[in-house]
């Protein structure tokens, strides 16, 4: 007799065959085995475990969804790996999450950087230094998850913790329904109210509004972490950067840990003067829960700021160690996202700047790709508040006076705070001096001269 058969079944959720890791992390690989991953590793710690380990690929059946969809509900146990962002995935959590109140099982490389959500979810992480996946890999894999993943198989799925009687109708409250009204109503207003702040024209009425947006949803009340994500992103636009951290450095470490608000603690940070103590804190996130081009682009913001304080200090030294840096940052975080448009913006007047051999070429490489990369970001989401002042900063890093001309007009009528002017005027104003054609540069710096009396 097979006794196989009499086992619980653990199904397994994740990618098959060989897969790209995009963004790239600093410690891991740029590609994942995930075949050898589950036949090395994964599927020798089920078993152990006392679980018949089944995968979705060794369906053989017609109706594939019907069959995942049977095995994420029956299954006495679901293992889902999420080391790379896989759609799939993720839709096969929230399921089994929907369906069952315990049995789901999260599992990730420990370089991974969980999607916004997932990331407060309880995840057992492992080592994955490269992808093949060799013998020894395999065998700390295993030693990690055996050592964590009997505290984890029973824990509670987030639908049953959080509404009491799901999924029964009849034992849910029904009085939640009116609660849950409530604060959507509450959150489109405090979403108004936001945009309200974004659109007011005064400097010192728009930090005000602020302040006051800040003091209704206080970093120890009872706020969400998108909330919380808001005010701090929008005091950092309209108030002092000190206002910033001290809100952030007031929310509970549940919040204060998301890696956003770390990134944006950071950039506060390096902006009240501070940059090294903030260059250091990305590196740490970095170690800790892996790269991105956005903190590739931090990193090489506060060098950019290091290089600009050396110049004015006259350190000749120091200013080129600086910008090297700068620019090296810079373009890893070019490299990990071609669609993040940030890392790609800032490198053509720094490679022009520098001067070196092949760096002009660099420059113009560097800006058509944060052009295409702004165009593939206003396709994904028009609503993104710094797609205009990158492409203004573009115009007068190509010398295009016609546009820049129009951008300038757009500012003008729009205000410059949904146009960021306080935080890239500066590099505008480099723009302006690397452009080579007298006629043009006359142009641009009288437009220049235009978004200064604006300030």
């Amino acid at each position: 007799m097979n006794t196989n058969t009499l086992r619980p079944v653990c199904f397994m959720v994740m990618p098959f065959g060989i897969k790209t890791v995009d963004p790239k992390p600093a410690s891991g690989p740029d590609k994942i085995d995930f075949d050898a991953l589950w036949n090395k590793a994964l599927v020798p710690v089920i078993t152990e475990l006392g679980y018949e380990p089944v995968r979705a690929d060794q369906d053989t059946g017609a109706s594939i969804i019907l069959e995942m969809l049977e095995r994420l509900y029956f299954s006495d146990l679901v293992v889902a790996d999420m080391t790379i962002p896989n759609g799939n995935v993720y839709y096969e959590i929230g399921i089994r999450h929907a369906c069952k109140a315990n049995g789901c099982l999260l599992i990730s490389a420990d370089w991974t950087r969980a999607l916004f959500d997932t990331n407060q979810m309880r995840r057992l992480v492992y080592p994955l230094p490269e992808g093949s996946v060799n013998d020894t890999t395999a065998e700390a894999i295993k030693a990690a998850l055996r050592a964590g993943a009997k505290a984890l198989v029973d824990g509670a799925s987030p639908m049953y913790q959080s509404i009491p009687g799901f999924p029964d109708p009849a034992k849910v409250d029904p009085s939640r329904a009116s609660a849950i009204r409530k604060q959507l109503d509450a959150l489109s207003a405090f979403q108004a109210r936001v945009r309200a702040v974004r659109l007011t024209r005064d400097k010192a009425a728009r930090a005000d509004a602020a302040k006051a947006l800040r003091d209704d949803y206080p970093a120890t009340g009872r706020i969400t972490q998108g909330v919380a994500l808001e005010v701090a992103m929008l005091l950092r636009d309209c108030t002092d950067w000190q206002d910033c951290i001290a809100y952030i450095d007031a929310l509970p470490d549940s919040m204060r840990n998301l890696d956003q608000l770390q990134e944006q603690r950071s950039l506060a940070l390096s902006k009240t003067g501070n940059h090294l103590a903030a260059i250091a804190a990305l590196e740490e996130l970095i170690a800790r829960r892996g790269d991105s081009s956005e903190r590739q682009g931090l990193i090489g913001g506060r060098y950019k700021k290091l290089a600009n304080e050396a110049k004015e200090a006259g350190d000749a030294a120091a200013y080129c160690d600086h910008l090297d840096r700068a620019i090296d940052h810079y373009a890893q975080g070019m490299q990990l996202d071609l669609n993040d448009y940030y890392p790609s913006s800032n490198l053509p007047r720094l490679y022009r700047a520098r001067g070196e051999d092949g760096d002009a070429e660099l420059a113009n490489v560097a800006a058509q790709i944060a052009y295409l990369a702004c165009a593939r970001a206003r396709e994904r989401n028009p609503q993104d508040e710094w797609i205009n002042p990158t492409l203004l900063g573009a115009a007068f890093d190509a010398g295009d006076v016609a546009v820049a001309k129009d951008y300038v007009k757009r500012v003008r009528k729009d205000g410059t705070a949904i146009w960021k002017l306080g935080t890239t005027f500066s590099d505008i104003d480099l723009s302006v001096s690397q452009v080579e054609d007298p006629s043009k540069r006359e142009a641009l710096g009288a437009l220049r001269d235009e978004l200064k009396k604006l300030l």
